[in-house]
């Protein structure tokens, strides 16, 4: 059986969920123009953002975030999430790193998902000069 969340460590993290703010354009919100994310869940920000209710305090987390940050979580709307949601990818998602999501994770107390690798050195380089 695979550790799915090896694959999607999301699962056991959720700390974008609780630290950015998650807006997106109001009509992702809007049945009459085929948006997915119930509007009660969202509150407007200008006259062409909405964003997740929950997610615009001092101390933002995401209404639809279920769990404990950090050990298990799960969002309650997760086929019907917003664009910034599912565009949002975690570090080392394709290989890739996430500034985003590493800091994320460092403000609630968690290691990155992928460590940088050290800069290669030059084989021909000079040595550093000593102290005396």
């Amino acid at each position: 059986m695979t550790d799915v969340s090896a694959l999607n460590p999301c699962i056991t993290c959720g700390a974008c969920c609780a630290f950015f703010r998650a807006s997106f354009y109001w009509t992702e919100a809007d049945e009459q123009t085929g948006g997915t994310v119930p509007a009660h869940l969202t509150e407007p920000l200008t006259p062409h953002l909405v964003a997740m209710k929950g997610t615009t305090t001092a101390a933002p987390r995401c209404v639809c975030l279920q769990g404990a940050i950090g050990e298990q979580v799960h969002c309650s709307i997760y086929p019907q999430r917003s664009s910034t949601c599912r565009e949002f990818p975690y570090s080392g998602e394709n290989g890739q790193p996430n500034e985003r999501c590493d800091k994320a994770r460092a403000a609630w107390g968690l290691p990155p998902l992928i460590t940088p690798s050290p800069s290669p050195v030059e084989p021909d380089s000079p040595a550093p000069p000593r102290a005396a």
